[in-house]
């Protein structure tokens, strides 16, 4: 299996460097690569790796929603927090009546296979919109309407909403008797659970944070392994008590960040690095689930089916978003990114196949074929039309976080030791500011000042000498000069 990895590694970043070089987005290189050494095309990739895909797709994917959860406002969620309610419901419900209508008579199926195919094919993919809206985020693009954040919430709830109405299908083609209230009832009751498991475990992880000064990275395999215990919980009780694990994970770095912005930064910060590694296990694997073989049987129909269901489920994104400020442009890139299949589609599109469904193996030809029309188109038509209507924030974040990151500058509450003379001071305070106080765009230079406290013994905060250091992009690394000491209270 560790030659399946490196394999997958360097495939993965093969992948990515072609497409970004042909102005893609990287992340199709990579799930290119995946179906070309997949079990389907080459079979490059060792049996055993079939075993753990799985798992190892899951890890990646609380990756990068964790990111997702240290990047969630609370601000900004109230302003499309309705929006996103909406959204999350209305758009899957046009999309699986449409496809309920159309699969009968153009694919064979029964009405209740068509259904079952609709709610297969009406899960937007976290695994490709969530990256993409969190470069936007990182870099304050749509940030005054707080876009990206909406699609990013919307597209969680979607899943949840899909996967319970996919639920309760399979029940009733399994011939038992199906308890629709409860099903149905189930839907707020797992976002609640799922909501609160993150918000409470995310509460203690901040207070362990503040009580014990654990480097950044023990702090990061802190809340990773939390958030992997998460999912577990949501497994050991299916079928108990349904509990949305993926949005627990994002109510972790949300509470985090909430509660200190600083230490979410930091692990935020981590993150970003692991999504590296992480991103090429996801797409790579998620990729070498698809068989073209497969998506090929489904034919000129099969695609006619999943375009009639997204124009409807279009429809119903842009009339989930008639009461918000968006404008038609924006309601088109909105539109979009709620277009993208894959994580959701790889992972059900064979259940209806193994419950012994007649059509079982048309929706998997569906399914896999959803995948290949949809996660394309979708992440191209994002990244463009991201980059083209999505306005700019009047003071960009990421500016900052840039300079942050490239000078490795600390956080609020963090100690620092002076290199040359030995001492050990507080960081106490940090401003972002632009010198000249000029509009981005113009000469105006970002640049972040530091403000350090000189703790003496038995010296009481407020009392001691202090002292302000300045950073722009001229400066040099905050390492050449000073230390970040870990481990002192």
């Amino acid at each position: 299996m560790a030659v399946s990895l490196a394999l997958i590694v360097m495939a993965g970043l093969l992948g990515d460097v072609l497409f970004r070089r042909l102005k893609l987005p990287g992340l199709l290189g990579m799930l290119l690569a995946g179906v070309l050494v997949g079990p389907h095309v080459l079979d490059f990739l060792a049996p055993d790796m079939a075993q753990v895909s799985g798992d190892f797709r899951m890890i990646a994917l609380i990756v990068i929603l964790l990111r997702a959860g240290f990047e969630l406002r609370r601000d900004t969620l109230n302003r499309v927090g309705s929006a996103a309610i909406t959204m999350s419901c209305v758009p899957a419900l046009l999309e699986i009546g449409a496809v309920t209508l159309l699969a009968p008579p153009l694919l064979g199926l029964t009405w209740l296979e068509a259904a079952i195919l609709g709610c297969i094919l009406g899960a937007v993919s976290p695994a490709v919109v969530v990256p993409l809206m969190i470069e936007f985020m990182e870099r304050g693009k749509g940030a005054d309407k707080g876009i990206p954040t909406l699609v990013l919430a919307a597209s969680s709830l979607d899943d949840v909403f899909v996967i319970v109405i996919f639920t309760i299908l399979m029940g009733v083609a399994g011939g038992g008797a199906v308890n629709w209230l409860w099903h149905l009832g189930s839907i707020p009751v797992s976002i609640t659970l799922g909501i609160i498991s993150g918000l409470v475990p995310g509460y203690l992880l901040y207070r362990l944070f503040r009580r014990y000064d654990l480097k950044p990275p023990r702090r990061t395999i802190i809340v990773l392994g939390t958030a992997i215990g998460l999912m577990w919980l949501e497994q050991t009780l299916q079928g108990i008590v349904p509990v949305a694990g993926l949005l627990g994970v994002m109510a972790i770095g949300f509470i985090i960040l909430e509660k200190e912005e600083s230490i979410a930064h930091i692990i935020s910060g981590k993150l970003k690095k692991l999504w590296v590694f992480a991103e090429l296990l996801l797409f790579v694997l998620v990729g070498a689930q698809v068989d073209i073989t497969v998506a090929w049987n489904a034919g000129f129909a099969g695609a006619v089916v999943i375009l009639f269901g997204l124009f409807f489920r279009s429809i119903g994104t842009y009339i989930s978003l008639a009461g918000t400020d968006l404008d038609w442009r924006e309601k088109l890139f909105s539109v979009v990114a709620y277009i993208p299949k894959a994580t959701v589609q790889a992972a059900i599109g064979a259940v209806p196949l193994a419950a012994g469904l007649p059509g079982g193996q048309v929706i998997l030809a569906v399914a896999v074929l959803s995948i290949i029309i949809t996660a394309p188109i979708g992440a191209i038509g994002i990244k463009i039309l991201g980059e083209k209507i999505l306005a700019e924030g009047r003071r960009p974040i990421y500016r900052f976080k840039d300079l942050r990151e490239r000078l490795g500058l600390p956080r609020v509450g963090e100690r620092v030791k002076n290199r040359l003379e030995g001492t050990v001071w507080k960081v106490i305070e940090e401003r972002e500011i632009w010198h000249n106080d000029t509009p981005p765009g113009s000469t105006a230079m970002p640049a972040i000042t530091v403000r350090l406290w000189c703790p003496g013994e038995n010296q009481m905060p407020g009392t001691g000498p202090t002292q302000t250091l300045n950073f722009t992009p001229l400066d040099t690394p905050f390492d050449r000069d000073w230390e970040i000491v870990y481990g002192q209270n």
